[in-house]
């Protein structure tokens, strides 16, 4: 038998090495240049998307902006209700609260009279100041103090004066004290009020002049009527 040809194709199976890393080095083999290059379908066939095409990915990108949009109202709408209910929410809290407290304000000016006359003692005290503490924890705040200026918003003037030793309407005296809730007035300070200066002096009634004799039509010492009637 004959020895083939060096020339001479050899058949069989063609085995080639695709993989990615060089067994032997550990590198990363270059990619041929046919196969970096590879065509596209648009790139083989030489033409563009049809219109068709185009004009329904325009529409589907019309109809996916249109949903965003009702997305984002709808969660605007419903982010502004939550912050609604809450603030309504708060405002009936707040509103139950002044309630309950307003009626408690005539017992708190039994507790400072009583305070103030030396009666608060034993275990009407204990009561008393627990009363206050609970109170003053639930947001109530007493305001109004002897020297302070005043504010017709939050104080009621109940008696008016002057005085050189003020430079400003201010309150000379506390009647009764005011609370507040937050910002929320509950009962204005009740307060006597002083201005600046010096009192008005009182002005004199004047003195009504008394008719003469002549002007009342009442005879002289002569006897002889005021009138120039004829005998």
């Amino acid at each position: 038998m004959s020895s083939p040809d060096a020339g001479e194709e050899r058949e069989g199976p063609v085995i080639r090495d695709k993989r990615r890393i060089d067994p032997e080095t550990g590198k990363v083999r270059e990619r041929p240049a046919e196969q970096k290059a590879a065509p596209g379908p648009a790139a083989e066939s030489g033409t563009a998307s049809p219109p068709a095409e185009n004009e329904e990915i325009d529409k589907l990108k019309a109809q996916l902006q249109e949903r965003t949009e009702d997305l984002q109202r709808v969660q605007a709408e419903f982010s502004n209700y939550r912050k609604r209910v809450e603030r309504d929410r708060a405002a009936v809290r707040e509103q139950a609260l002044a309630n309950v407290l307003t009626e408690l304000l005539p017992v708190l000016d039994d507790i400072g009279r009583a305070r103030e006359h030396g009666e608060l003692t034993g275990g009407f005290k204990s009561v008393a100041e627990a009363l206050e503490a609970t109170l003053t924890k639930l947001g109530l705040q007493q305001y109004g103090e002897k020297g302070e200026p005043f504010d017709p918003t939050v104080h009621e003037a109940l008696l008016h004066s002057y005085s050189p030793e003020v430079t400003e309407t201010t309150c000379s005296e506390v009647l009764q004290p005011g609370y507040r809730l937050g910002e929320r007035i509950l009962r204005p300070a009740r307060v006597a009020v002083a201005e600046p200066g010096e009192p008005p002096e009182p002005e004199e009634p004047k003195q009504e002049q008394e008719p003469t004799a002549e002007a009342a039509g009442e005879p002289d010492s002569s006897g002889e009527s005021g009138s120039s009637d004829d005998k």
